[in-house]
């Protein structure tokens, strides 16, 4: 069954036609924690803010906060929550004691594959728009209600960029048509002749149906491969460390001419890329201490590329501004609204991660060019 997630007749098209149907199974586009999602469980009170920037996870966090930004912005405007079919669905599966399976790809690794298979600065520009989409005050426009018509959430959602770039789009929606049809056949190996209900977005039902067409690829190897995260690229980690021993060089070849123009070149470097990362952190109004700890760690994390200055700007705020419960409780209404970002501290310390992060970026760029300028 094709659906939209966001039509309140497709909810009860599922709820018809599964207690109309002698069915053995449903299944439905959804991994484990979207279900969770769906059923109310995700509970951002157990947000642990502190151990996702020691473990390095800020990012994805954002990521999964401005879609559900942009899900809460969707059911404001059409008054009915995305995937309620879906959750019909799973609802009918547990009323009548059928086995529920969860055929979609967990949403963590479709976020990374997507990622990783496009360029850098197609990264940022994909960052920038999801972040924007779910804070902005305009209304979803007509490209994407004709996406959520056709009944892809993530589509919706890249649109834009996914038109933009065929590996983003094979991400995104042709891995999964293929994912979703191995995973039905890998789960139900050993249920010939049974009749299964599969509910998912209308958009996935041709790519959906020409792969359960061919048996020819081994769903337990297929699955595997479209769950591996590619690895990052060796030689962009080579650029920070290379930047740094540029750095030091030049404070090498300041010192050797005069110890004045050492010092003067030390302090370039202190001022431009703590002063930036400090005034990251400022603007997303980070607590003063923690613009202190940006000036005074940004300009020794540059030149140390295994430490992020929003790793320590982010730790400082949420050790000082720890967020309370009732903050966590509100972080799905917050996520839709510049004024909630900024006001609200959980999401506030994810900013001042990445502000800081920002400005320390810049700031290296900017000091390394003015040091290099004082040394010609």
């Amino acid at each position: 069954l094709g659906t939209a997630h966001v039509s309140r007749s497709s909810a009860d098209a599922v709820s018809e036609l599964a207690g109309k149907g002698d069915f053995d199974a449903i299944a439905v586009e959804l991994c484990a924690a979207r279900l969770e999602a769906l059923n109310g469980k995700k509970d951002w009170k157990n947000l642990d803010l502190y151990q996702i920037i020691k473990e390095k996870k800020a990012g994805m966090v954002m990521a999964n906060l401005a879609l559900s930004g942009y899900q809460r912005r969707i059911a404001e405007q059409f008054n009915i929550e995305p995937g309620a079919e879906l959750k019909a669905a799973a609802d009918a599966a547990k009323e009548r004691e059928l086995p529920l399976q969860l055929v979609d790809r967990d949403l963590s690794t479709t976020l990374k594959r997507c990622y990783r298979s496009i360029p850098w600065y197609k990264r940022l520009y994909m960052s920038t728009g999801l972040l924007l989409s779910s804070v902005s005050s305009e209304e979803i426009d007509e490209e994407s209600i004709e996406k959520l018509k056709e009944g892809d959430i993530l589509e919706a959602t890249f649109t834009e960029f996914a038109e933009q770039s065929p590996e983003l789009y094979e991400s995104l929606i042709a891995e999964r048509d293929r994912y979703m049809a191995s995973s039905l056949r890998d789960q139900n190996a050993d249920n010939e002749g049974k009749r299964e209900l599969v509910v998912v977005g209308a958009g996935h039902l041709e790519g959906l149906a020409r792969h359960l067409e061919s048996d020819e690829v081994d769903p337990a190897s297929d699955l595997e491969g479209l769950t591996l995260v590619p690895p990052k690229a060796r030689w962009p980690r080579l650029i920070p460390w290379l930047i740094a021993v540029l750095i030091l060089s030049g404070f090498a070849i300041g010192f050797s001419r005069s110890p004045e123009l050492g010092w003067r070149l030390v302090l370039i470097w202190v001022a431009i890329n703590g002063g930036l990362a400090g005034l990251g952190a400022l603007i997303v109004r980070g607590h003063p201490i923690t613009v202190l700890s940006a000036i005074a760690a940004a300009p020794l994390t540059s030149l140390n590329p295994t430490i992020a200055a929003g790793m320590v700007t982010g730790l400082v705020e949420s050790w000082i501004r720890k967020p309370k419960v009732s903050d966590l409780e509100r972080l799905r209404f917050d996520v839709t609204t510049v004024k909630g970002w900024f006001s609200n501290p959980a999401t506030r310390i994810l900013l001042v991660f990445l502000f800081s992060n920002l400005g320390s970026a810049m700031g290296t760029w900017f000091a390394g060019f003015r040091i290099f300028g004082e040394l010609s």
